[in-house]
């Protein structure tokens, strides 16, 4: 049944998406995912109407997907030159469109083998995910697990979704991984030895709190750390530039980008981390002081990379 209606809604779709039309919508650029390629799978992340049409409203967004797929290519597309079978944990998942969109362009556009877990402590969300996979029909390289990020086990997580140890972890992402959640899943990478790791965070709070508790007294900093709206703000690039100092003294080159356009979403920051072998020994002692100057609190990342 399932198989019937995604080769009848394929068809349809493909139908709709004259060159006209599918040249209206993207111009003269070549996006990764068109409608007519890839129309069950845009279906079923909700861009297409049932008579195949995209409306209005869902066209910024497949915009959107389409440009994180190109800022993600270049961490994860090197990947498949050195390892037969690229393993990508999606931490905090949520409902899973990042990943469920990478599965789908490991195999239909770079034609490699990947094995994607996506780990969510949401049961109801992970079984969404699920039933999206195997409508996508992407099952059997797209699988979900409920649980913790703070003690999953990689290797335990991987046997029961796809029946098989796996072996190292090549990638991690993470998309809105709430406050400390970001930290979980870049400490997790780390300590797994995922050569490309790619996060965006969200709501970060942590470092915020700990600095409305500081006395202000007459330290440089006080003025901020008494302006709550100011320093939820700065306390959240403070955040971001901490994890990318942590990520370097643990042997990544760290950058972070827009994501997204800010008309978007303000939640628009990307960190990616790709593993090197010399890392940057200094990034860790910059780390220190940028935390001493700021006032002396630090952020979850730095406890669980402690030996």
């Amino acid at each position: 049944m399932q198989e019937q209606w995604a080769a009848r809604f394929a068809e349809r779709a493909r139908e709709y998406w004259t060159e006209a039309r599918t040249h209206a919508l993207i111009g003269d650029k070549r996006p990764a995912i068109l409608p007519g390629e890839a129309p069950v799978l845009l279906r079923a992340l909700g861009l297409l109407h049932r008579d195949g049409s995209m409306p209005p409203p869902q066209v910024r967004k497949y915009r959107q997907i389409n440009h994180m797929i190109a800022v993600l290519q270049p961490s994860f597309r090197g990947l498949c030159a050195r390892h037969p079978t690229v393993r990508i944990l999606d931490a905090a998942c949520g409902r899973s469109y990042l990943s469920t969109l990478l599965a789908w362009h490991f195999r239909q556009n770079w034609q490699h083998p990947v094995q994607v877990l996506g780990v969510d402590r949401n049961p109801a969300l992970v079984e969404e995910s699920s039933r999206r996979a195997a409508l996508v029909g992407l099952d059997d390289v797209l699988r979900f697990a409920s649980g913790s990020l703070a003690d999953f086990d990689v290797a335990r997580g991987w046997a029961d979704a796809f029946g098989e140890p796996g072996g190292p972890l090549h990638g991690l992402l993470s998309l809105h991984g709430c406050d400390t959640a970001t930290d979980d899943a870049l400490a997790l990478g780390i300590t797994q030895g995922a050569e490309a790791i790619a996060v965006v965070p969200c709501c970060q709070a942590e470092l915020s709190t700990g600095w409305s508790a500081l006395s202000a007294g007459g330290a440089p900093f006080s003025p901020l750390w008494g302006a709550p709206h100011l320093r939820r703000a700065t306390a959240a690039h403070m955040t971001d530039v901490f994890r990318l100092l942590l990520l370097r003294g643990a042997g990544y080159e760290a950058s972070a980008i827009e994501f997204v356009p800010s008309e978007h979403t303000p939640k628009n920051t990307l960190i990616r981390g790709l593993r090197r072998p010399d890392g940057d020994p200094a990034a860790r002692a910059q780390y220190d002081a940028l935390k001493a100057a700021t006032g002396g609190v630090g952020i979850r990342l730095e406890r669980l990379l402690a030996p």
